[in-house]
């Protein structure tokens, strides 16, 4: 008995022990990642949540075997699934394997179509069209853009423009580089603010595509209700506000996406750009990086948003990589939040300075510039999950997406976006009542108007017959009521007019009499 009651004593022991055990292995699990993994709920507060991508790996140009990268400052997946990536410091192009373990070939000379050999300066940007194979190469300090097939044979060469619209005094220094479907160019210049320069398929210029607009800022206001009353010959004189260049750009079937670095602008921090040129997102309310700008105690200042590199992954998921916080921020097509990965740490899944962004199937890959490397991310189950519901939603198969969407709400009770995703589910398949309800919880008021309004028809379809019935009821009460009241009316009125005669009466007998 004396050992059975021992054992007894030590079961709430064991079992305590097992729950701190199973407290602690998540946590040491999540302190892998150098960075406290957050959201954003329905008021824009940042709270903790479930991680979308973990870091897998961070290679170098030692991995590779090809001795260090320096300042490298861009990457591109190609329609073969193998990398190119900018080596900036060191004047090549190295393209690798989709598994990062294998060079297949570093490009730092070319062959001129007349035989003679070129090599690159500081190049900053690639892109490798699905349509032609052929590499554009921003090659930055020789001032053109390199257009090569992939045996290193430069099929063409597009330099500054001799037009009347690119200002002469201004040099031709290529940042980005991205083609269409056509074969028409387009390239972001560090030293333009008029928008990318647009080249047709045989070089020609064709002037400027996509500007980004000026920061309404209340002096540049203040300076426009001014000028309405000043003379044109003082216009001239005076300096004239120009909005911020672009960045780098994407471009996703005809769609170009464009983001500005600028930590001072607000308005076209990211665009999504018609062929015509016009912004989708212009008159949306969107945010592009933290919701609060960051306090950097240090240097005491604040660090606004500075979205350097964009990225559109086949599903069609925009992520945004912020210089300022070494962060990917990712969004689904509609542009709702969905994952925050990366900070500026030393550790792997952290930045010194980020440069440029992609993504392969469900990897993201971040090339550092300070650090000389590539950090690969991988999808994590719980990004996997808000994936496939994201991409059912977005394909229109709300009620398919209704299961993916609540499995991530047992994971993360406070992930906003599956609540909106619940929400429109519910309003495709009729439940308005619970499309409300999610709505509510998700602080979406669009959608809770549109259900409250199919709610509201629905009730009024369910009950009318009854309140046919009532509303007639009423009528017929109405009416009899009525009816009575002015019976009652009519004889108490007839009743004092034969009592006022009968009194007039007997005022004429007393006068008689």
């Amino acid at each position: 008995m004396k050992k059975v009651k021992k054992r007894a004593k030590l079961l709430p022991l064991i079992f305590s022990g097992a729950l701190f055990c199973g407290a602690v292995l998540p946590l040491a699990a999540s302190a892998g990642e150098p960075y406290d993994v957050y959201n954003y709920d329905r008021w824009g507060e940042a709270i903790p949540s479930q991680a979308g991508y973990i870091a897998e790996k961070s290679v170098s140009g030692y991995d590779l075997g090809i001795g260090p990268m320096d300042a490298p400052s861009d990457i591109f997946c190609d329609h073969e699934k193998n990398f190119y990536i900018v080596d900036s410091g060191n004047n090549r192009i190295i393209a690798v394997n989709s598994d990062f373990d294998q060079v297949i070939r570093v490009y730092d000379r070319f062959t001129m179509p007349d035989g003679s050999e070129t090599t690159l300066k500081k190049p900053m940007g690639i892109y490798i069209s699905a349509e032609n194979d052929y590499m554009y190469i921003a090659d930055n300090e020789n001032s053109r853009v390199l257009i090569s097939d992939k045996d290193g044979n430069v099929i063409s060469e597009i330099k500054k423009p001799a037009s009347e619209v690119y200002d002469q005094k201004r040099t031709f220094l290529p940042q980005r580089v991205v083609a269409d479907k056509a074969g028409n160019v387009y390239v972001v210049l560090n030293n333009i603010t008029t928008g990318a320069a647009m080249f047709s398929p045989d070089g020609e210029f064709t002037g400027f595509y996509g500007a980004n607009r000026v920061q309404p800022t209340a002096e540049i206001v203040g300076n426009y209700i001014k000028n309405l009353f000043v003379s044109e010959e003082k216009k001239a004189r005076k300096a004239r506000n120009v909005p911020t260049g672009i960045t780098s750009f994407d471009i996703d079937g005809d769609f170009i996406f464009t983001c500005t670095q600028s930590s001072t602008q607000t308005t076209d921090t990211v665009k999504k750009l018609n062929a015509a040129g016009n912004n989708i997102f212009a008159n949306l309310e969107l945010t592009f990086g933290d919701y609060t700008p960051m306090y950097d105690t240090s240097s005491n200042v604040v660090l606004q948003p500075a979205i350097v590199d964009i990225d559109i992954a086949e599903d069609g998921n925009i992520n945004c990589l912020d210089y300022t916080t070494g962060r990917i921020f990712q969004y689904d097509e509609d542009c709702n939040l969905l994952f925050i990965v990366g900070t500026k740490a030393k550790q792997l899944g952290g930045f010194d300075s980020v440069a440029a962004l992609e993504s392969m199937g469900s990897n993201l890959y971040v090339v550092d510039s300070g650090k000389d490397t590539v950090t690969v991310f991988t999808e994590t189950s719980f990004g996997e999950i808000v994936h496939e519901a994201t991409a059912k939603y977005n394909a229109g198969y709300y009620e398919e997406a209704l299961g993916p969407w609540y499995e991530v709400l047992k994971r993360d009770g406070n992930y906003r976006r599956a609540y909106i995703g619940v929400a429109s589910a519910l309003l495709r398949k009729g439940d308005y009542k619970g499309a409300m309800k999610y709505a509510k919880l998700a602080d979406a008021p669009a959608i809770y108007n549109r259900a409250f309004e199919g709610y509201r028809m629905e009730f009024l379809k369910k009950n009318f017959a009854k309140m046919f019935a009532v509303v007639a009821a009423l009528i017929v009460v109405l009416f009899v009521t009525g009816r009575k009241r002015k019976k009652k009316r009519l004889a108490e009125a007839a009743a004092l007019a034969e009592q006022l005669a009968r009194d007039e009466a007997d005022r004429k007998k007393k006068e008689e009499g």
